[in-house]
């Protein structure tokens, strides 16, 4: 199966900075810790249309999927049915009294970030949202999915090419 030039080309550049086992194991936690911190106060921000109740989190989510759905309708599949359940954890820790939302949300995101970083360094690689703020925040959930592909061990044949494509790179830049 050939990926999409925009999919592969997606892969590649975040695979290139995502190689080191530490880096990897702290984006698929601080990922969906960093949506996690977004999505509590987006369910606060709730709407009805026709009796159906909805809120902020979900448009987001839709938003995102609609996105990845251009990229891999699969792995865009995975990331509704697991957004769809953090969405769920987020109002309910949105729903605690007082502040305690507020302060949850404050450090799922910034603990979340402040991991990240700390991954790239352990990896010594510049993060992608250093560069490219909008492009990470919006691929990063996506690509959260995909490692989960790659660490399960399936769609092997979209890895093969994207290790492929890195080599390849790799060595035109060394000629």
């Amino acid at each position: 199966m050939q990926a999409s030039g925009k999919l592969m080309d997606m892969l590649t550049g975040y695979a290139a900075s995502h190689r080191h086992p530490f880096n990897v194991f702290v984006h698929m936690i601080g990922i969906p810790t960093i949506m996690l911190g977004a999505l509590i106060p987006l369910t606060w921000v709730t709407f009805s249309v026709n009796d159906v109740s909805f809120s902020l989190g979900h448009v987001l989510i839709v938003a995102f999927f609609l996105f990845y759905v251009t990229l891999d309708v699969l792995f865009a599949v995975v990331f509704l049915v697991g957004a769809y359940f953090l969405e769920m954890l987020a109002a309910k820790l949105g729903a605690y009294p007082g502040n305690t939302g507020w302060i949850i949300a404050a450090v799922a995101f910034f603990g979340g970030y402040a991991a990240q970083f700390i991954g790239h360094a352990v990896e010594k690689s510049m993060p992608v949202l250093v560069k490219h703020p909008v492009q990470a925040n919006l691929a990063a959930p996506f690509f959260t999915v995909v490692e989960l592909f790659s660490i399960v061990g399936l769609r092997n044949d979209l890895f093969k090419q994207v290790q492929e494509q890195i080599d390849a790179g790799r060595h035109q830049d060394a000629v």
